[in-house]
Order: C-alpha cells, then structure tokens, then sequence
C-alpha cells in the first residue's frame, strides 16, 4: 500500500529481458530483497540490490498494462516505499497496481490526460487519481479525461515535470470506487432469494 507522494526520483540503470535495474539512494535505506517499491506507480518486487541500485522482475502482465515496457536507460522514474502503520497518509490509498495507460494531452501545470473510456466511470470532480505513482485531486472530468492542476514542488520533484504532450502515463483509480461498483453491481446481479413462503 502507497500514498503517491512520491519520495525520490530515480532513473532505470538497464533492462535485461525480464529485469529492470533501477538507480536510487532513498528508497534503498530500509528495503530488501522481497519488499515492495513503487515505480511510476506500478508495485514491484525488489529481487536484487547494491550500492545505488535495485533490481526487479517485470512479467509480460506488467509490461501489457504500465509503461514499463517502454523505459528503457536513463529514463527518470518516480520511487516510493510503501506506507507504514505510522505515517501520515498524505495522499490517498494507491495498491500500486495499475488500471491502464494514459496519454498525455496538455502538460504540467495544467495537466491534461486523456484515458482508457472503461476507467471514466472510476474519476470523479475532486476526487483522487494516480498518474506514474503520483497521487493528484482531479479538478474536471472531461468526455476522454480529466484534468488536474500540478504545483510547482510536484513538477520539480517527479516525472510530471517532463512529461509533454503525447507522453504516455501509469493511471491507477481510486480503489474504493471499484469496491463500491463491485458491490452494488453483485446485489444488483444476484437472483433473488426464496420467500418466507417457500422456504
């Protein structure tokens, strides 16, 4: 579990088949093999680390549904640990587990992105969004999209700062959106039970 406030802006080292390297400090200082490292907003395993690296496995899932496939070296990514029981929740709950690809119609400040039209039903005026691991309040909701407004302090310290038009991007919704519409739709598809009568 993850807040999208991003903590450090790391970079991939090299990608080898399955394998990504990525350079970071930050995020190294508490994590081993087996912990969990956001990237972009995208959850992964950490599998290897060493001084100023870490290493994980990216399956072909990953690869269809983040852009993850198309990082390649030098490529700046955003990083965060996850939360602990401790911390402020500065953002909003992200699993770290993707929902789709956007793309990138206006950039920073005034960040238009237009999405998959399966997701629109999950993005409301005010509500939470992830876009690369950064959590972000959606200011309109458009036919395609949504827009959000970037602050100076966010541009400069993720990816959203360089990101321009055309730039593809990592969306995760918010959660309990999805269990909202889960449960309401399981009632609403269930047959209906026996009556007193019968039973």
């Amino acid at each position: 579990m993850f807040t999208g406030i991003v903590e450090e802006l790391g970079a991939v080292d090299s990608v080898t088949g399955d394998r990504v390297r990525i350079a970071a400090n930050r995020v190294l200082e508490d994590a081993g093999i087996g912990d969990s490292i956001a990237v972009d907003g995208c959850c992964l395993t950490v599998v290897a680390r060493g001084d100023g690296w870490w290493e994980a496995d990216v399956s072909e899932e990953t690869r269809k549904r983040t852009t993850l496939g198309e990082r390649g070296a030098g490529d700046p990514v955003n990083l965060e640990r996850p939360v602990r029981a401790q911390d402020r929740l500065g953002g909003h709950i992200v699993q770290g587990h993707v929902d789709g690809v956007g793309e990138i119609v206006d950039p920073a400040p005034d960040l238009r992105v237009a999405m998959p039209g399966e997701l629109l039903r999950y993005v409301v005026e005010k509500g939470s969004i992830t876009v690369d691991g950064v959590s972000l309040t959606v200011v309109d909701v458009l036919d395609d999209g949504f827009t959000v407004a970037v602050i100076p302090h966010t541009s400069a310290v993720t990816t959203l700062g360089g990101k321009g038009r055309g730039d593809l991007v990592n969306l995760e919704v918010d959660v309990t959106v999805k269990y909202v519409e889960r449960l309401l739709t399981w009632k609403h598809d269930q047959p209906a039970g026996p009556s007193r009568e019968e039973s």
